[in-house]
């Protein structure tokens, strides 16, 4: 059982908030959709940057969901320079990863996470109008077939949304990153990063060299970014990670490059390295130390299981988390398998 009590701990400490998020999330996508905003990100300037960016930072997309959905924006219309600032800050933050930063990783670091997604999405969208003066044609956009469809319950489009579609997205990736985080809590050595690599701007390479080219789900991070903390691991180049992680990879390298041309692929890059190394210096040597204290996580995730260290809400909130899990993946299963049996009636 003790074996057991850091994977326990990480999901009772995220999961208020994860559900609180996934029904604000919900309730996002029932009453705000993408044709309501595209208009306001059409031309290469200030505005449509600054909306692109402000659009960005609350949607419940996911981060293998932003991509299609950034460039298929720009297909519809948006500007290269506010397409940019959309895949800069949409996958970064979002209500529910705001919300589980929060509740892992303190008020602190979710302020500034949200703050360094708003900064980033304005400076990559900024540079790339400015600099970037390649024009891509852009398909119209055909109203009739991008209205969404009226739905006569809203309420129950954005439970749907909320508790079965984004957790069949990242549901898997969700239990996968509390998974290695636990391991890591359990396996690695106490103090490792300040004992064996004490040079923060060192870490900070590291980890960014590594959260580059690697696939990272922007909730998946937060708890293997808490425990690498409590391993010795400075602030600073954990939300490097925290950063980088979720908004590139050799996916959405690759997407970028052949959609938006290699300048634009540049100036994104650009801007994510710069703008992650300089928050991670910012935090290491310019902001307090008390801000960034995992001593109380440190201790929750190695204290013994026991009344003291129970909570009844937190309890039920992973037991009604982890049920809602696995009822997106038996409904995407079944979903799946009544596709595959009506294509072969099909045929």
């Amino acid at each position: 059982m003790q074996t057991l009590t850091p994977f326990i701990s990480l999901l009772n400490e995220m999961s208020p908030y994860l559900l609180l998020g996934f029904l604000f999330a919900g309730f996002l996508k029932a009453y705000v959709s993408k044709e309501k905003y595209i208009r306001h990100i059409a031309k290469p300037n200030f505005r449509s940057v600054l909306w692109a960016t402000l659009a960005g930072i609350p949607l419940p997309l996911c981060s293998c969901g932003v991509m299609p959905t950034g460039i298929s924006l720009h297909k519809v219309g948006a500007s290269k320079g506010a397409t940019i600032s959309f895949l800069t800050s949409t996958p970064q933050t979002n209500i529910h990863s705001i919300m589980a930063t929060y509740s892992l990783l303190g008020l602190p670091f979710a302020v500034i996470r949200a703050s360094a997604a708003f900064i980033t999405g304005l400076t990559g969208g900024i540079t790339a109008n400015k600099w970037d003066k390649t024009i891509l044609k852009n398909e119209i956009a055909d109203e009739s077939k991008d209205m969404v469809c009226k739905q006569t319950n809203r309420i129950s489009l954005a439970l749907r949304y909320g508790f079965v579609e984004m957790l069949q997205d990242i549901g898997k990736w969700l239990i996968i990153g509390i998974l290695i985080a636990g391991i890591l809590a359990i396996f690695l050595p106490e103090n490792l990063f300040s004992t064996y690599l004490n040079n923060p701007l060192l870490n900070m390479c590291i980890v960014l060299a590594i959260a580059l080219p690697t696939y990272t789900c922007a909730m998946g991070a937060i708890p293997m970014v808490a425990v690498l903390m409590m391993k010795g691991l400075s602030p600073g180049a954990a939300f490097v990670f925290l950063m980088a992680g979720p908004v590139t990879s050799i996916a959405s390298i690759t997407v970028i490059g052949k959609t938006l041309g290699k300048s634009a692929l540049f100036i994104y890059l650009g801007n994510i390295i710069f703008s992650a190394l300089l928050f991670g210096m910012a935090i290491d040597y310019l902001m307090p130390a008390s801000w960034f204290d995992m001593g109380i996580m440190s201790h929750n995730l190695h204290c013994e299981s026991g009344v003291k260290g129970f909570s009844l809400f937190k309890s039920i909130c992973s037991i009604a988390l982890f049920g809602l899990i696995v009822n997106a993946y038996i409904q995407k299963k079944i979903s799946a398998s009544k596709k595959t049996t009506c294509n072969c009636g099909n045929k």
